[in-house]
């Protein structure tokens, strides 16, 4: 008898919906406010779990790992630096924290 070790493969795909979309970011968005901006890292964590933890790649689910207080360390150093180099390191903000959240997605 052959025991087939292939790995099956379902696709690629998202499988979230447009109202959880617009519930989480308007949560997100509240939570931000009430907090004066204080929890924005946290609301950016719930935002980015939801989309990457509802992506499959290739038949693999993604699971997002990243924490809040990671998040807000990032942000202080993004936060210094722009000041220190009088808003320079602000164009590379966003790389900063692509290259976050890849850091704290993995197959589940």
């Amino acid at each position: 008898m052959e025991i087939n070790m292939e790995v099956r493969r379902e696709g690629s795909y998202f499988d979230g919906g447009l109202l959880q979309l617009i519930g989480w970011t308007i949560l997100g968005a509240l939570i931000t406010i009430l907090t004066l901006g204080i929890c924005y890292p946290w609301a950016l964590c719930m935002v980015y779990g939801w989309k990457i933890n509802h992506t499959v790649v290739e038949g693999r689910r993604l699971k997002f790992t990243g924490k809040a207080i990671g998040l807000f360390g990032l942000w202080i150093k993004i936060f210094l630096l722009t000041i220190i180099t009088f808003g320079i390191y602000g164009f590379w903000a966003g790389i900063a924290l692509e290259k976050w959240k890849v850091k704290n997605t993995v197959f589940q």
